[in-house]
């Protein structure tokens, strides 16, 4: 019926169409955590990289953490106020690139509509 309320079940939510899904950690990506951020490794491609306070957080948002890109850089934005968040978006999206790339994290198929992977 035109103009009625749709109502969802409790626990779901309507993803918005431009929604950006992260991907998810490789199954053989080891993160360790240190006091000055952290280190990652890849058990199949055996690359390493040593990753800053800020790369380590990123990491630890990954799925399932948070979803969509859209909600890491809500969570970095409210930590680092003197950042923009357009800035912060770019400065993930280049990290998850060079994961991407490295084999650290993988895209998983969400099937979702408007759900759009990262480049």
């Amino acid at each position: 019926m035109p103009g009625a309320a749709r109502t969802l079940p409790e626990g779901h939510a309507m993803a918005p169409q431009n929604e950006t899904p992260l991907p998810a950690p490789a199954s053989g990506a080891v993160f360790r955590r240190l006091p000055e951020g952290g280190v990652l490794f890849s058990t199949e491609t055996e690359v390493y990289f040593g990753v800053g306070a800020v790369g380590a957080r990123i990491w630890e948002l990954l799925p399932p953490a948070t979803r969509t890109v859209e909600e890491m850089v809500a969570i970095l934005s409210s930590k680092y106020h003197d950042v923009t968040a357009s800035q912060i978006r770019a400065d993930v999206e280049r990290f998850l690139s060079e994961l991407l790339t490295n084999g650290l994290v993988a895209h998983v198929a969400s099937g979702a509509p408007g759900d759009r992977p990262l480049p």
